[in-house]
């Protein structure tokens, strides 16, 4: 919380006290340019350029400039930091880009410098940012809520609906992540008594590394002799459990899922030490953000079953109760069975 706080403030002062931290409401019709298509320039800032799910999403993006013609591209920081990141979008506004979707570190410190864009007339769409202010629409693979429901499910199966799991998030700040984790918590409290959380350490930052990952499972796992299952939700935190849990000699009695990439986890699903991953493709979540901004210039009126023209992604649906965050039926469960199926 601290970190929060402290990282807010500091990109208050890089940026200016002029815009309010949670901005002001926006009329999405008011977006609508007067420009041709042709001279539009939509940037996608993903939360790191070097993670291998945001290289699959440039894929996305890099399809979607070739189908319509826009000049879509993706530019991302060096590492995931939220600081970098705004300094992305700030240099984005200054070249005066007409919308810029965001896959947000960390959603709070990014009020400033998005509610920015938004007062300068650009569009702004997030990924992965619910919680969001400064933001005209944030687009999601499915609800929160289900995806953690459905890890949880996973993990209980492995675990023997039986034993002491902890929760592993890329980023303590990440809505998404935090928002599956309660989700699964909730889903365990509710169907599996025989499931505990770890009263001690109930959820592990692993900074959305792979190398934090393994030494954070691999701490906990010789901490605490109990610890039996891993929730994950970093895409990371499967391939960095998984080999702690090889290497202790934990394979059947230690377990992990999470969100994931299949050529990251093919050796864990093939050997055993993992029964499944959890995914949206990337490359379908650069394209429908990049359709989502497409969809706000142009004037379209935003509305349930809006299709954004990739697979999972073609009947949007506001969550209930909001008119800002819209959920598609994007998830794909990934097995020792299926994973050479998907080439990346």
């Amino acid at each position: 919380m601290k970190r929060t706080i402290f990282s807010g403030l500091a990109l208050l002062l890089v940026f200016g006290l002029a815009v309010p931290l949670f901005g002001q409401t926006y009329d999405p019709m008011t977006f609508k340019s007067s420009k041709p298509q042709s001279a539009w320039r939509i940037a996608l800032v993903p939360k790191d350029a070097t993670n291998a799910w945001f290289v699959r999403m440039e894929v996305g993006v890099k399809q979607f400039a070739k189908d319509t013609g826009i000049n879509a591209f993706q530019k991302g920081p060096p590492k995931t930091d939220a600081a970098m990141q705004a300094q992305v979008i700030e240099d984005l506004i200054a070249q005066g880009v007409d919308a810029i979707c965001v896959v947000p570190v960390d959603p709070s410190a990014l009020e400033p410098v998005l509610g920015e864009a938004l007062s300068k007339g650009i569009v702004v769409i997030t990924h992965e940012g619910a919680t969001q202010q400064n933001t005209l629409f944030d687009i999601e693979a499915f609800s929160n809520e289900g995806l953690g429901q459905t890890i949880m499910q996973v993990l209980a199966k492995e675990m023997g609906e039986k034993g002491v799991y902890t929760t592993m998030v890329g980023n303590v700040t990440n809505a998404s992540h935090n928002e599956w984790a309660d989700a699964g918590i909730a889903y365990q409290k509710a169907h599996y008594p025989n499931m505990s959380l770890l009263a001690a350490e109930p959820r592990v930052e692993i900074m959305d590394n792979l190398d934090t990952a393994y030494q954070r499972a691999k701490e906990l796992f010789k901490k605490y002799p109990n610890l039996r299952g891993i929730f994950g939700t970093s895409s990371l935190s499967t391939p960095g459990t998984a080999r702690a849990i090889e290497e202790l000699g934990l394979k059947g009695k230690a377990f992990v899922t999470s969100v994931g990439l299949p050529n990251e986890n093919k050796v864990y699903l093939k050997d055993g030490t993992v029964d499944a991953v959890l995914l949206w493709d990337p490359k379908d979540a650069g394209y429908a953000q990049l359709a989502m901004a497409v969809a706000v210039l142009k004037g379209e009126k935003i509305a349930n079953g809006l299709n954004l023209k990739a697979p999972g992604w073609t009947s949007m649906q506001f969550a209930p109760g909001s008119t800002k965050i819209l959920q598609g039926r994007g998830w794909i469960t990934i097995t020792k069975d299926n994973v050479d199926s998907f080439g990346f």
